[in-house]
């Protein structure tokens, strides 16, 4: 993903906000008065000012997204270091931090896509093997849409890692081989409901979590990201029976205002008897 923006206009950065917002309760009040001309009564009429409203916010919303994402020092460094996406720093700054990438390591990225996480994965295990004085690793990554082949990396686009037949064809790659890390930057579609979001999420969650009982090797590692929420803990408390150490991370890449975390499991041990 090409993370440069070419912006037709400058906004003074103070006045950006405040001036995009105004533009547009300005067209709307045009929209407004438009429609209260005719019939209060008529069907038709009403219809399109709902149209108009939700075509305004959408306008206002991705305004100051892309404000937001021109005035992001991660983005501009992703673009710079040619990763696809902000979120390879989420990972960097995790592993440079825990280091639980090292060469020779097998991973699984579960959510690939855009791919940034497994370019971050292939840089850290070695998985081109360019450094030939190291182990040379492996990477996996998996997500439910398209994304382009990352170099070094065997990606399953369009796969379900939810179902049975996608997990399969992962333990099939690594031919009966275990992982060292397994990671998760899967989410789900977002609804208006925030705990609808935060339910869906930690299912995700749970769906790596019993992978890992197959598939990680003793003393692997899980990674997952999860929403602040209610069933947090209930997340916690379950990869605290299979893995020695559990912590709560948000790297500075991750957005102060938002809800984002991530789950850190180290020293997996397995289903204790």
């Amino acid at each position: 993903m090409t993370m440069a923006f070419s912006l037709t206009f400058i906004i003074k950065e103070d006045l950006c906000r405040s001036s995009i917002v105004l533009k547009y309760k300005s067209k709307f009040r045009s929209y407004l008065n438009l429609s209260c001309s005719s019939s209060s009564h008529n069907t038709s009429n009403r219809r399109s000012l709902t149209t108009s409203v939700y075509l305004l916010k959408d306008k206002v919303s991705s305004n100051i997204w892309l404000e937001r994402q021109r005035r992001d020092i991660f983005v501009k460094q992703a673009g710079a270091e040619n990763y696809r996406c902000r979120s390879a720093f989420k990972l960097k700054q995790i592993n440079e931090k825990f280091s639980i990438l090292c060469p020779g390591h097998i991973v699984i990225d579960c959510g690939s896509a855009p791919g940034s996480w497994c370019q971050v994965a292939v840089q850290e295990v070695n998985a081109t093997g360019e450094d030939i004085n190291k182990p040379k690793g492996t990477v996996i990554g998996v997500d439910l849409q398209y994304f382009s082949p990352v170099d070094g990396a065997t990606i399953l686009p369009q796969s379900d890692f939810t179902t049975e037949a996608t997990q399969t064809k992962i333990k099939d790659l690594l031919c009966h081989q275990k992982a060292d890390v397994l990671l998760s930057d899967m989410a789900p579609r977002a609804t208006g409901l925030r705990s609808h979001n935060h339910e869906a999420i930690i299912e995700l969650c749970f769906y790596v979590l019993r992978f890992s009982l197959v598939i990680l090797k003793p003393e692997g590692t899980m990674l997952c990201k999860l929403w602040m929420g209610g069933d947090q803990s209930r997340l916690e408390k379950a990869m605290q029976t299979v893995f020695q150490h559990v912590r709560v991370v948000k790297p500075e890449a991750s957005r102060e205002d938002s809800a984002e975390i991530f789950l850190l499991g180290r020293k997996f041990t397995g289903i204790k008897n």
